[in-house]
Formats: structure tokens, C-alpha cells, sequence
């Protein structure tokens, strides 16, 4: 554990040409600190007495005047700290100051020269070449990009950054574990293998930045940015792997908006970075205080951030960056009272080492499996995970014995087993709730419920009597419905040959009388009353398929009318085609499954085949071990075909999912104009059939029929005769399509007359 206050550094920024410089002086003399004095002279104007203070002395670890370089504060404030992010701690460093005071440029650098490379750029050229120096361990390295713009947080490493507006990108949101663990949402985490694939990245989030031009700086940053190095490592054959990250924070400037004169969207910028800087202030104020209990690091996004660079396990170093003008001085007073409040803070980093989890399982297992043989050798029993069957008979038998004793200092005694006690908690809990369940079945039966018997039996009457009606009306546009399709097929069966046709129905029906087989139309309407007695059969199948919101009736009209229609044929089409498509996406979703498969397989093989040339290495270190591998290069290229092909294959079922919506929702349209074209008609038929009713009669027990039915129904077989009934049915004229609706009918009222109903 390294325990230490937070180093405070300033640098001031050279004047320009039209500046005027303050005074200050610096001075180095001293073995441990320097100190910086700036003089304000006093306003003698109008005589008044001005009793202002004139000398203002601060102290720092080092102040770096007008003419530092950047390699030299390098060398000064970040390769110490990048030094103990190697060796496993956490680490910080963030600058601090007004609006334009240097800050992007000591951390980032300018562009103009190489020289003028910033803490950044350097940090990562120089962690890189430390970890290629170190082969005794095997370094990851990851970046991160965060920006904090009016308080709302995204990633700068978004590939969508550039091509999208801030409200459109995915805002980066902080979660906190049980163990007040700080976990950015949304913030991608890129692996940066070596300096140039870094630097890229920096560059990348660079650009992607909020930047505007203001009275005090001409390329002003207008959010804060927190650049975040993490840093993995472990000694091959170890078991213990070390975490460090190092936070590289360029903070927005501070500015007085009466002195700037900004307005409009500048003026909301400046707002939100005033009170984040005034929230940080606080929570700095509340860690200096030692009686102070809460700390106010929820205020702000950037300060629940640094959270543990603030008082936590963390190495934190400050830049105060100082503009010696004489119309900021009062600005550069204040930022130098900011930083030595912020050096009372004390910071404990602590070493970050975990064990790795895979071989923390493997030595629990081994542990597990000590215990247990110390536990049959001390009992003398083999214990498994599950009881035996002459176990379990045994403890049902004792506590079947405790539940019937009536004694109530009874015990029930099992033994030291937590799998015995665990199992009769359970029994004991299955047979509560079973009585419980039991009592309230009881206790249902003998209530009284013959006020709601006598409710719903009048009900239930009232709605067979409807449904009754109901059936009585479909019957009849069924009947109606048939005749016409008769009368079709008979203008039809007129233009053709009469002798053929009559002589291929003879063959399909030997059971037909000759004088009827040599008629066409009494050959078709004998088909036709075949394929409606089928019809009826399919009655209940059909209206179960659709859910009951259909009736019987309802529903074989619906079958006979969307035969007829036009847009049926759509459908088929449609829904063949939506067959293949769904085929051929799930060829391709397999297809895709075995390509990720290979994928992480070779991957596997790839960081296998890093970890054997990383032992290699610690055993036999030679110069051909730091070639490259032939075999890890075909692996890396079977990769890249693999992913092309997946890409391929990804791409047709995208396409094959917008085609597939697009034959769903025809399908659904045409399913619902065929409805309500159904509706239409039915609607029509019902209207026409209540103006126009069968004559009734008035015997309970006969029936009234045409003497066409009377003269075709001796064609018939003994075991089919008429049911009765008091409805009149309007019957067709032909013997067999009659005699099935006559049986439909029998059924009906056989049913009707069971439940009470009778010939009503």
C-alpha cells in the first residue's frame, strides 16, 4: 500500500504579443518545494484607501515556467506515475485551469510540431516500449475515450460519432456495484496492441471532440475528456493477474461569462462547466475536511468518474495551468488556491492483484474433494451428492412417526446430515401445502351456490335459444348457397358430352339408380351433396381451428366463399413463397452458427498458441522465438475468410428478414379485405333471409317436405330416415345433399332436447 497526498504541479503559459505580463516570481531555491508569488498592486484611484491584499505565495512540487518543454514535464509529473501503472497500481493525472490556460496542450500536445507531443502521446510510447523491454509477463492493453459534454457522457471511439448527431449517439450512464465499484455503460473498451494502434485511437477521439471559439481561446474545449489506459498482466504459469489503469483527464476550462461575453449555445456550455468545476471544488473542500462523513461525489458524471483518483486507491497528479496576464490574474489566484487545497487530499493505492478465476476453480474442486474424503474417513461412510433409496424409506418412516405422535416433546432426530434435514423441511412443506389445498376444495363444495345455479341455467337458456336462431339462419344460407353452385355446375355440365359425363359418374357411385345416372344435372347435384355431407363433418374442425369466433355455419360459408374469391390464389402464392424464404434463412442461420463456431475455434487456437510461445520463452529464450509464426499467420488468415464469408451471410438473412416482414404484412392485408368482404356478404344474405322465411309447421313431430325430397328419398338406405323437428327446412331437391342436412338438423335438436331445451 503506498499512502501519499496528491502531487500538485503549475505550469504557466508563455504570453502572447499583444499581452501584458503580471508580476510574479519563482523559486526553486528550496530542497523540497517551490514556490510561486504573484503581486497585485493596489488601485490607489479617487483617493480612497484600498487595503486589498498585494502578495499572494503558493507551493508546488515543481513549477515549470515560460520556457518548459513538454519532454521535460514528461520526465517530471507522468513517467512516474506511468512507472507505478506498470508495477500494478492505479493511476491519475488531470489538468486544471481557465480557459486557455494550456491545459489541452500539456496533456494532448499541439499539432504543428513533434516536439510539442503532450503527456498523452508520450505516456503511450513509453508504456509500449516498457512492455516490449518485459518478456517475463504477458501484457493486454486496452483504451477507453470518454467525454463529458453538458454533463451527459459519450463515447469518442464510437464509429458512429462522426456521421450522427450527440442526441442520436447512445449517452454513456454510470452503474455502481454492491462494493461502490464505478461501471461506465456504453463505453467500448479497444484493444490497443501496440503505440500506433493507440495513437490512432487518441487521434480518433481528438477529432471527435466538442470544440468552439470564444473571446478567450480561438480552438476552446467545451467538455471535459477522460483518456483511459488499462493495463492487464501475468507471469506465465502464475496464478495471480495484476489490473492497473491510468487516467489522462484534459478538464474544461473555467471561464467568468461576464468577462467573455458569450451568449446563445456557448453560454449553455459554459453553465454546465462552471458547475461541474464548482462540484468538483466541493467534493475537494469535503476530502480536505477530516471530520466530514459524506462525500458529494454523486453531484456530477465527472466526479462519480474519479471517483477512486479522489481520495480512493489511486496514484493522483495535478498540472495547474497558469495564464500570468494582467486580466487573468484574479482567474490564475484562484486555480493556485484550488491546487493547494487539493494537495491536503490523501490518496491509499493499493497493489490490484486477483487470483484468476479458472485456476481459483480448479483448486476449490481439489479442496472439495479433501474435505470430503477427511469426512468418510472420520464417519466411516462414503457420502454422495444424492440420498439412497433405503435412506429415503427411513427417514419417510420417521417422520411419518413424529407427525402422528401426540407427545409434544417429541424430536426428531436424523443425524448430522444437511441433505437428510434439507429433505424433510421439504416433505414437510409438500404435505402443508396438500392439506391446504384439500381444505379448500372442501370447503368449496358446501357452499351454498343455488341462487347462482338458477341465474345460470336461465342464461345459459336464453343463449341456446339465441344459438338456436342462429343455427336455424346459417342452415339456410348454406341451403341457398348450394343451390347456386348446383345451378352453376348444371349450366356447365350442359355444353359437354351428357353420354361421358354420365357414364365416369356411374362408374365413381355403382349405388345409383339408372334413371338418375342418366341425367347430368341428377348425376352433379348427387356430387354436390357428397361434398356438402363432407363439408358438415368439417364443421367442428374447422371452427376449432379458429378459435370459436366463428360459428359452424359462419364458418363453412366463409370456406365456400374465399374458394370463389380472387385474392385466395394471392394468398397461396404468398405463403408459398414465405415458405421459402423461411427455409433459406434457417439454411443460413445454421450455416452462420458453424462459421462463429470455427471462428472462436481458431481463436482458441491462437491464444493456445500465444501462451505455449509465451512459455517457450521464460524456458529457452532465443531470437527465433521473436520471428513471426507461420502457424498463428494461417490462423489469422482462415479468420479473415471466415469473417468475410459470415459477413456475406449475414448481409442475405438481413435482406431475407425484410422480405420475409414484407409477404407477412401482404398476407395479413389480404386476410383482412377477404374478411371484410366476407362480412359484407354474409351480412347481405342474413337480410335478405329474414325477409323472406320458410313457411313453419305446426306438429312437434313432423316435418314438412317437398315431394322432390319424398321422391328421391326411396333411393336411400333403411338406416337413414328424417329426424323430426318443428323448424321447415328449405330443402334442394336432390336425395343425398337433403338427407345429410336432414341428419345435421337431428343431431342439433337430439343435443338440445338433452340439455333441456326440448323441441322449443
Amino acid at each position: 500500500m503506498v499512502k501519499e497526498t496528491i502531487r500538485v504541479y503549475a505550469r504557466v503559459k508563455p504570453l502572447g504579443r499583444q499581452q501584458q505580463a503580471g508580476i510574479y516570481s519563482v523559486d526553486d531555491n528550496e530542497k523540497s518545494l517551490s514556490s510561486l508569488e504573484i503581486i497585485v498592486p493596489r488601485d490607489l484611484a479617487d483617493g480612497f484607501v484600498n487595503n486589498k491584499r498585494e502578495s499572494y505565495k503558493f507551493k508546488f512540487q515543481k513549477i515549470f515556467d515560460q520556457e518548459a518543454k513538454q519532454d521535460v514535464v514528461f520526465d517530471s509529473i507522468a513517467k512516474p506515475v506511468a512507472e507505478c501503472v506498470l508495477a500494478g497500481y492505479n493511476g491519475t493525472i488531470f489538468a486544471y485551469g481557465q480557459t486557455g490556460s494550456g491545459k489541452t496542450f500539456t496533456i494532448t500536445g499541439g499539432a504543428e510540431r513533434y516536439s510539442d507531443r503532450g503527456i498523452i502521446p508520450r505516456t503511450l510510447s513509453y508504456i509500449f516500449d516498457q512492455l516490449q523491454k518485459d518478456s517475463s509477463k504477458v501484457y493486454t492493453t486496452h483504451v477507453s475515450y470518454l467525454e463529458i459534454y453538458n454533463e451527459c457522457g459519450y463515447d469518442l471511439l464510437d464509429p458512429r460519432h462522426e456521421a450522427s448527431g450527440l442526441e442520436d449517439l447512445p449517452k454513456v450512464t454510470i452503474m455502481e456495484d454492491p462494493d461502490q465499484n464505478i461501471h461506465l455503460k456504453n463505453l467500448s473498451l479497444q484493444q490497443a496492441t501496440n503505440e500506433e494502434e493507440a495513437l490512432n485511437l487518441l487521434f480518433l477521439g481528438d477529432t471527435n471532440r466538442m470544440i468552439a471559439e470564444t473571446p478567450m481561446n480561438q480552438a476552446s474545449t467545451r467538455s471535459h475528456c477522460i483518456f483511459t489506459i488499462h493495463i492487464s498482466s501475468k507471469e506465465p504459469g502464475s496464478a495471480t493477474v495484476q489490473h492497473s489503469k491510468l487516467h489522462l483527464v484534459d478538464l474544461a476550462g473555467s471561464e467568468r461569462v461576464a468577462k467573455t461575453g458569450v451568449g446563445g449555445h456557448l453560454l449553455t456550455e459554459a453553465k454546465y462547466i462552471n458547475l461541474s468545476l464548482h462540484y468538483l471544488e466541493q467534493v475537494i473542500i469535503a476530502l480536505a475536511e477530516k471530520k466530514r462523513s459524506h462525500i458529494p461525489y454523486r453531484n456530477s458524471m465527472m466526479t462519480s468518474v474519479l471517483r477512486d483518483s479522489l481520495g480512493g486507491n489511486c496514484l493522483t497528479t495535478m498540472i495547474a495551468t497558469l495564464s500570468i496576464d494582467k486580466r487573468n490574474i484574479d482567474e490564475s489566484i484562484a486555480t493556485c488556491r484550488f491546487a493547494q487545497r487539493v494537495a491536503l487530499i490523501k490518496n491509499e493505492a493499493v497493489l490490484n492483484e486477483e487470483i484468476d478465476p479458472r485456476l481459483m476453480i480448479v483448486q476449490l474442486k481439489k479442496e472439495i474433494q479433501e474435505l470430503k474424503d477427511e469426512l468418510a474417513l472420520v464417519t466411516g461412510k462414503q457420502r454422495t451428492s444424492e440420498l439412497s433409496q433405503e435412506e429415503l424409506l427411513r427417514l419417510d418412516e420417521l417422520l411419518e412417526t413424529f407427525l402422528e405422535d401426540n407427545d409434544p416433546d417429541s424430536t426428531l432426530d436424523v443425524g448430522a446430515d444437511m441433505r437428510k434435514i434439507k429433505y424433510c423441511f421439504i416433505h414437510v412443506k409438500q404435505l402443508m401445502n396438500h392439506s391446504k389445498i384439500s381444505d379448500k376444495k372442501l370447503l368449496s363444495q358446501y357452499i351454498p351456490e343455488e341462487k347462482e345455479t338458477n341465474k345460470q341455467t336461465g342464461e345459459e337458456l336464453k343463449k341456446l335459444k339465441e344459438l338456436l336462431q342462429q343455427r336455424d339462419n346459417e342452415i339456410n344460407i348454406l341451403v341457398n348457397m348450394l343451390k347456386k353452385e348446383k345451378k352453376k355446375a348444371q349450366d356447365a355440365l350442359f355444353q359437354l358430352n351428357a353420354a361421358s359425363a354420365c357414364s365416369t359418374v356411374f362408374e365413381q357411385s355403382p349405388s345409383i339408380n339408372l334413371e338418375e345416372s342418366q341425367s347430368p344435372s341428377s348425376c352433379f347435384s348427387l356430387k354436390e351433396a357428397k361434398d356438402f355431407s363432407s363439408s358438415v363433418h368439417r364443421l367442428p374442425f374447422l371452427s376449432r381451428k379458429t378459435g370459436g369466433k366463428m360459428s359452424l355455419g359462419c364458418q363453412e360459408a366463409f370456406e365456400v366463399f374465399k374458394q370463389d374469391h380472387a385474392d385466395s390464389i394471392t394468398i397461396e402464392d404468398n405463403k408459398q413463397l414465405l415458405k421459402q424464404k423461411f427455409a433459406e434463412a434457417k439454411c443460413l442461420g445454421e450455416k452462420l452458427n458453424e462459421v462463429r463456431i470455427k471462428i472462436n475455434h481458431l481463436k482458441g487456437e491462437i491464444t493456445q498458441r500465444h501462451v505455449q510461445r509465451a512459455a517457450l520463452a521464460v524456458s529457452s529464450p532465443s531470437e527465433e522465438l521473436n520471428t513471426l509464426d507461420p502457424v498463428e499467420e494461417k490462423l489469422r488468415t482462415q479468420i479473415e475468410e471466415e469473417k468475410k464469408s459470415y459477413k456475406a451471410m449475414f448481409n442475405r438473412v438481413k435482406g431475407l428478414k425484410i422480405e420475409i416482414e414484407h409477404l407477412q404484412l401482404l398476407i395479413k392485408k389480404v386476410k383482412m379485405k377477404l374478411q371484410k368482404d366476407f362480412e359484407v356478404w354474409w351480412s347481405e344474405e342474413t337480410i335478405n333471409l329474414q325477409q323472406e322465411k320458410p313457411e313453419m309447421v305446426s306438429s312437434p313431430n313432423t316435418m314438412t317436405v317437398y315431394p322432390q325430397f319424398i321422391k328421391s328419398s326411396q333411393h336411400l338406405s333403411t338406416n337413414r330416415t328424417p329426424p323430426s323437428s318443428s323448424t321447415s327446412i328449405p330443402l334442394t331437391g336432390d336425395s343425398q345433399a337433403d338427407a345429410d342436412i336432414l341428419a345435421f338438423i337431428k343431431a342439433r335438436q337430439n343435443i338440445l332436447q338433452k340439455k333441456g331445451l326440448g323441441n322449443k
